[in-house]
């Protein structure tokens, strides 16, 4: 498994939480199903760079700062 597959579900929680966001408000916002969010942060489903971007934008992040900090943690 890649790497940023492994940290992608982890760093989302991370961000999310850090906002004090429950995973509903951050599914609002990117315009996604809560339980599609959900099965993202537990690393069930892998989104696509579509939904990844829906999801930066969301937590007011790049999309490439996201990737990195998958990346370097």
């Amino acid at each position: 498994m890649s790497r940023l597959r492994e940290r992608f579900p982890c760093v989302l929680r991370q961000l999310r939480n850090e906002r004090g966001w429950s995973q509903e408000r951050l599914a609002e916002r990117a315009d996604l199903n809560r339980s599609y969010v959900g099965e993202i942060e537990r690393g069930v489903a892998s989104p696509s760079l579509t939904t990844a971007g829906k999801l930066a934008r969301a937590l007011d992040v790049e999309l490439s700062a996201l990737v990195a900090r998958c990346e370097h943690e």
